[in-house]
């Protein structure tokens, strides 16, 4: 939260509470049904988009969530800002409040999010960090709601690092929804400690968060099955290390045979065919990763509204 006004950022989804995340995915799938309807919101605005890292999906989707309620996105890399040549974080996000409605940041370290959070005078978004990927995770639960009929009582097995950025996001979201979580990855890959107590914390009883070794029993009667590459940018230095750990973790076919008949699978994308999933499964008839990146784009329409107008104001 800003320290100057007090106004709501989305730094990782713990930042939410249950209701509010209600309200963001029902609003997602009202502008998935009617993408007019409030495309005056951000009319004669604009909307900062700096990108540190690579990016396909989330440059594109929120610069499309943009458009749609009206405003300009503005695509900015360091090399094109001052902050690139030494301008501290608390400078470049007044700085950019002032010409902003606001300010969305796809960069490496949690902290840089953090901190331009806390000098901006306009909400800041976090489209990725090497430590969570929330806008990511809205998305996964708006596919999964729509694919199995809701979020209660269903079972999502994420397979693979489960110390990873989506990894991270998913347990706070699926804690928030009340969406059961299995976690199947080896113990030197497991999720980081504090995110997983919050996590648990966060869920009140409402969800199950729990962290295996074996993938099949995590696969077992799920109803969607969750996997990420295994050496995310910046690990490029550890990619055969990884490799060597993580092989058994594949989404094969026979892997995906033990979750429900009717279940999905998510990446989030670039995915390798032949590491974290077989060709068979991410192209075969139980994907739903094509729907799942398209729905990157309401998900951050209704985020982008939410935090502008504030969530008590949402129709």
């Amino acid at each position: 939260m800003s320290l100057a006004t007090g106004v709501r950022s989305f730094t990782r989804v713990s930042d939410l509470v249950p209701d509010e995340l209600r309200q963001l995915l029902d609003l997602a799938a009202r502008l998935k049904r009617d993408p007019t309807r409030y495309e005056d919101a951000l009319h004669g605005r604009t909307v900062a988009c700096i990108f540190e890292k690579p990016s396909t999906r989330t440059r594109v989707s929120f610069a499309a969530a943009a458009a749609e309620l009206g405003a300009t996105p503005i695509a900015l890399s360091p090399q094109e800002l001052q902050i690139g040549r030494g301008e501290s974080i608390a400078d470049t996000a007044r700085s950019l409040s002032g010409y902003c409605a606001a300010i969305v940041v796809r960069t490496y370290a949690q902290e840089t999010v953090d901190e331009l959070a806390r000098w901006a005078t306009v909400p800041v978004v976090n489209a990725l960090s090497d430590e969570h990927h929330p806008c990511q995770a809205l998305a996964d639960l708006l596919t999964i709601e729509e694919a199995c009929g809701g979020l209660r009582r269903r079972r999502l097995a994420f397979v693979g690092d489960g110390g990873d950025n989506v990894a991270h996001s998913l347990l706070e979201a699926s804690a928030l929804g009340g969406l059961d979580m299995t976690v199947a990855c080896p113990p030197e890959y497991a999720p980081h400690d504090d995110v997983l107590e919050a996590a648990r914390d966060a869920a009140g009883g409402g969800a199950t968060l729990a962290v295996v070794a074996d993938p099949r029993a995590a696969v077992t009667g799920a109803d969607a099955v969750y996997a990420d590459v295994w050496a995310s940018m910046g690990e490029e230095a550890e990619q055969e290390t990884r490799h060597r750990a993580l092989a058994a973790y594949e989404v094969t076919e026979e892997l995906m045979g033990l979750a429900k008949p009717d279940a999905i699978f998510l990446h989030c994308l670039p995915a390798h065919r032949g590491e974290e999933v077989a060709a068979e499964v991410i192209d075969g008839p139980q994907s739903a990763v094509w729907a799942q990146s398209a729905n990157r784009m309401p998900t951050e329409a209704a985020l982008l509204l939410a935090l502008t107008h504030g969530f008590e104001s949402l129709p």
